[in-house]
């Protein structure tokens, strides 16, 4: 017999990839943080002996869920401010408590509460846009967790940088810094092209194509950015973007809900990558990305939350059947968006837009071993005629129950092994003080 460290015997494993396929009572091999194989439970144990087994028998196993947009430290404004205009939401709250709050502090803590809330949820790596990003990388390796850090870009000041010089300098830095690391990648994440100038956006895009790195951007996730393009730049902004050379295979274009003629062809002949928020995109009243279309184009759709401060979750879960009922509403067809395609584009479309396919969101030999189950045998989960519908249809993420990353199990039994939950807890109240009583000041003077 060989020797494995994990055997993982499932009710189901639904690897992704192939399409559509679910496989019953199969197990899992894991070795050196990697799938070694998948096979029928009876193969499995007369050839692998196993240091860990994990008997999963009312469980469907799936490949580590990927949040392809985050702003994971704005998990401390959870619900600061709800039920406004984004750009009122901005300007008048979560800037001001940014701009007084800002820190490596409140990014380690906040970054720490969205990794335990993600893992919590079956989600294993997530594609991070906010300051301190070192910071943010620390948090997610501690944790066991993988995340794509963003290197930010803005024209303005904050306490990470003075101006966009400044950014890009700290940003390659950061880059130098988690080289190497097996769990964290970067991306440039030059915020929206209404906050970044031309000169900074060109040389994200000269730094991005010599680092072999994703470019993630909001674009187009209003419509008076829109107009606000057009009336300055005399451009949309994805036209701007695109003769700046941003639109390429590296691009990450998160939210994109206001589409003119040819836009979707220009992603597609670029093989440009599309992140879909759709609860987000619906709080704020931002509109609706155009999922059916960017799909038949041959555009990859992948799937993000944006930030806890305006979803109000990281529910990955939560959001793929939320894609997949959106989606079919605004196509007016029942067919749009079927369940193995709304979960593969939370897993390997994820994957492929951020330049991680090779080694994430399938379940491959070969693959690194990052694994989710989730419970479908409860009351709530019965009867289970088609796992993969029964997924992104009827499951909600407490029924996961196991998590693993890199072969590691981070979450067993529905508890974090790498994060204290109650110490979480205790920093989030105190961050929820100090956020609410500097925003009811800014509120004030705001009205003078």
């Amino acid at each position: 017999m060989e020797d494995v460290d994990t055997l993982i015997h499932a009710r189901w494993v639904i690897p992704v990839e192939p399409h559509g396929a679910v496989w019953e009572d199969h197990s899992v091999a894991v070795r050196g943080g990697r799938i070694e194989a998948i096979l029928p439970r009876a193969e499995a144990e007369a050839r692998y002996r196993a240091e860990r087994v994990t008997e999963l028998p009312e469980h469907a196993v799936i490949p580590g869920l990927i949040n392809a947009h985050t702003h994971a430290a704005m998990t401390l404004m959870r619900g600061l401010a709800d039920d406004l205009p984004l750009m009122e939401w901005l300007q008048r709250h979560i800037w001001p408590a940014e701009a007084r709050w800002i820190s490596a502090e409140m990014v380690h803590d906040g970054s720490q509460l969205a990794v335990a809330e993600m893992l919590r949820g079956g989600v294993t790596c997530f594609n991070d846009m906010y300051f301190h990003p070192d910071v943010a990388a620390r948090a997610a390796s501690q944790a066991g967790m993988r995340a794509v850090v963003g290197l930010i870009v803005l024209d303005f000041p904050t306490p990470w940088a003075a101006d966009a010089e400044e950014y890009l300098h700290r940003g390659l830095e950061v880059h130098d810094q988690v080289r190497g690391n097996p769990l964290v990648t970067t991306a440039f994440a030059p915020h929206a092209p209404y906050t970044v100038s031309d000169a900074p956006l060109e040389r994200v895009a000269m730094y991005a194509e010599e680092l072999d790195v994703p470019i993630h951007i909001h674009v187009h996730e209003t419509r008076d950015e829109v107009n606000q393009g057009l009336e300055q730049h005399d451009k949309r902004p994805l036209a701007r973007m695109d003769a700046l050379g941003l639109v390429s295979p590296r691009l990450v274009a998160v939210h994109f809900t206001q589409v003119a003629e040819g836009e979707i062809d220009l992603l597609a002949d670029r093989g440009a990558h599309v992140v879909h928020c759709p609860e987000s995109n619906m709080k704020l009243a931002s509109g609706f990305c155009p999922t059916v279309e960017l799909r038949r184009a041959g555009v990859n759709v992948a799937l993000g939350t944006d930030g806890a401060a305006s979803n109000n979750d990281l529910d990955l879960i939560g959001e793929t059947r939320t894609a997949a009922l959106l989606a079919k509403a605004v196509a007016d067809d029942a067919a749009a968006l079927p369940a193995a395609d709304a979960l593969r584009m939370a897993t390997l479309n994820g994957a492929s837009a951020l330049g991680l396919d090779s080694e994430l969101g399938s379940l491959e030999p070969g693959k690194a071993a990052d694994l989710v189950a989730v419970d479908l045998g409860d009351i709530e989960g019965c009867p289970h005629y088609h796992p993969v519908s029964h997924l992104v249809y009827a499951t909600t993420r407490d029924k996961v129950s196991d998590v693993w990353v890199a072969g590691r199990h981070v979450l067993k039994e529905r508890h974090l092994t790498t994060l204290d939950e109650a110490a979480l807890r205790a920093q989030a109240q105190q961050w929820q003080g100090r956020i609410a009583d500097s925003d009811a000041r800014a509120q004030e003077a705001d009205h003078g």
